[in-house]
């Protein structure tokens, strides 16, 4: 796991294995659990919370989401992107290989189905995902797993203890 020297992770919050979460970004679990999924990465200024007592925030196993959104309460599936500037709110659950486009904004309680692209505010459906589409997602993924052993060997990165760490296999 890597998690950037000035990622601020309140309360309960755990990340699976080959995560990664880049600089300025806050976990919140304070109020509700967070869960970050295997090879899941988080790019810079990213936001993820949930409300006292409304639905967590769990993000599975290679999902990757764009610099500066904001995941408040909500789902979202494995092999999916949220785009950068993206808003997924309370209640939300994105299907896997989903692709949701940048500045879009997912109302709260709203079902994107798995392998579909949604756009715009508020969302609407733009395509399904092909199947380049999930090799290019997986890429992401990749990539940001690559990257973050680079920095890791540079001794970048805070260190994670165990018991933050989630076994979502």
């Amino acid at each position: 796991v890597f998690l950037a020297e000035d990622v601020v992770v309140i309360g309960d919050v755990e990340i699976g294995r080959d995560a990664s979460v880049w600089y300025r970004c806050v976990l919140r679990g304070d109020v509700g659990p967070i869960r970050i999924g295997t090879a899941t990465n988080i790019q810079e200024g990213t936001i993820l919370h949930c409300a006292p007592g409304m639905e967590p925030t769990v993000l599975d196993s290679q999902v990757t989401v764009g610099h500066g959104a904001v995941l408040h309460g909500c789902h979202i599936g494995g092999r999916s992107l949220v785009g950068m500037s993206a808003t997924v709110l309370d209640g939300a659950v994105i299907g896997e290989e989903c692709i949701i486009g940048a500045n879009a904004l997912v109302p709260p309680g709203m079902i994107i189905p798995p392998r579909t692209i949604f756009v715009g505010s508020p969302a609407r459906f733009l395509r399904r995902v092909s199947d380049e589409d999930v090799v290019w997602i997986l890429g992401h993924a990749r990539h940001y797993v690559d990257i973050k052993e680079k920095y890791l060997k540079e001794g970048a990165g805070q260190m994670v203890p165990d018991e933050a760490m989630w076994d979502d296999a």
